[in-house]
C-alpha cells in the first residue's frame, strides 16, 4: 500500500486495514492454495491481491451510499473527502493488478479480471434496482452474486489454480466460494435488522435509511398488503422517510416472518457450501472451511 508520491495513500489504505475486519477473503485464497498442495509464494501475492480488491470496493460504496461508519469507525470519506476515497480505491485496484501479473498465470489474471468487472456490474445493477420495488429474489442473487459472492469465488478459484490442480477440484472450491458468498451477504442484510451495531461496526437500519431493497423487505414486498405497499413506496422508491418509519419497517417484516426466512436461505446457501466441500479432499483445511460455513450464519445469533 506505500506510496513513494501520494502520502493520502498509505494514510487512507492504514485507516481500513487498522480497523479490522475478518480478513475472509484472502484467507480463502491461502486455505485453498494450502489444501492443494501449493508450495510456492505466489498465493500470498494472491490472497493481496483479493483483499485489496475488496478494500477498493469499500472505499468506493462508502462514497455511494453516504456511508458514516465502517467497521465501527468513521468512514475515510467522513474522515478526508470523497475525491480521496474515490481515487485511493482506484489506486488499489491498480495495485491488484500489478499484484496478480506477478503470478505470471494467464488463468488466475482471467479469473480476477473477471470477478473485478462482475463485482462493478454487480453495483451497478444494485444501484437501478435498489429503490425498485419490482425488484424480486432473481434479481437481488444477481446483485449479490455480482458483488459479493464473485469475489469469494475467484478468491477459492485461483487457490486451487496457482496449485495447478485438476479442474474438477477448481470447480468444487469455486461452488464453495460462491455459496459461502451469497450465504454471506444475506447474513449481512439481515444483521442490518437484527444485528447489534457494536457487534456488527455498523447502524442498524442503515440499509432502510439508504433505501436498500434487501431480501428482508422483498419478501415483506411481496405479501404486502395496498396500504403496506404504500408505505414501502414512500420510504423506498420515493425517499421520502419520517421518524419512526424504521419501527414500521420492523414491525412489517415481524409480521411477515421474513426476518427468519431470511434466515432459512442464509442457512440453506451455507449447507451448499459444505455440499460443495464433499468433491474436495479430506484435509484439515476442509474441515476449516466447513467450520467457516457454519461461521458465517452463526453471526446471525
Amino acid at each position: 500500500m506505500a506510496s513513494k508520491h501520494a502520502p493520502r495513500i498509505p494514510e487512507v489504505t492504514a485507516h481500513l486495514v487498522e480497523a479490522g475486519g475478518k480478513r475472509l477473503r484472502p484467507m480463502l485464497t491461502l486455505a485453498s492454495a494450502r489444501l492443494c498442495g501449493y508450495e510456492g509464494p505466489y498465493h500470498v501475492h494472491l490472497a493481496a491481491t483479493v483483499e485489496f480488491i475488496h478494500t477498493a470496493t469499500l472505499l468506493h460504496d462508502d462514497v455511494v451510499d453516504e456511508s458514516a461508519q465502517r467497521r465501527g469507525r468513521p468512514t475515510a470519506n467522513l474522515l478526508w473527502d470523497n475525491k480521496s476515497s474515490v481515487l485511493v480505491g482506484d489506486y488499489l485496484f491498480a495495485r491488484s493488478f500489478q499484484l496478480m501479473t506477478e503470478t505470471g498465470s494467464i488463468r488466475v489474471l482471467d479469473i480476477l479480471a473477471n470477478a473485478s468487472a462482475t463485482i462493478a456490474e454487480g453495483e451497478v445493477l444494485q444501484l437501478t434496482a435498489a429503490q425498485n420495488l419490482a425488484t424480486d429474489e432473481d434479481i437481488y442473487l444477481q446483485v449479490v452474486r455480482g458483488k459479493t459472492a464473485a469475489l469469494f469465488s475467484a478468491a477459492t478459484e485461483v487457490g486451487g489454480v496457482i496449485a495447478g490442480v485438476e479442474d474438477a477440484t477448481v470447480k468444487a472450491l469455486f461452488d464453495y466460494g460462491d455459496a459461502l458468498g451469497v450465504a454471506f451477504q444475506i447474513v449481512d442484510d439481515l444483521l442490518d435488522y437484527r444485528g447489534d451495531a457494536k457487534a456488527t461496526g455498523k447502524n442498524v437500519g442503515d440499509d432502510f435509511r439508504e433505501r436498500k431493497l434487501t431480501l428482508p423487505v422483498i419478501k415483506a414486498v411481496a405479501r404486502a398488503t395496498d396500504e403496506e405497499h404504500a408505505f414501502w413506496r414512500r420510504t423506498i422508491e420515493k425517499g421520502r422517510q419520517e421518524d419512526g418509519d424504521l419501527e414500521q419497517a420492523l414491525a412489517l417484516l415481524h409480521k411477515h416472518d421474513t426476518l427468519r426466512e431470511t434466515e432459512t436461505d442464509a442457512r440453506a446457501w451455507a449447507e451448499k457450501a459444505k455440499v460443495a466441500l464433499t468433491a474436495l479432499p479430506e484435509h484439515e483445511i476442509t474441515d476449516m472451511l466447513r467450520d467457516l460455513a457454519d461461521y458465517v450464519v452463526a453471526r446471525i445469533n
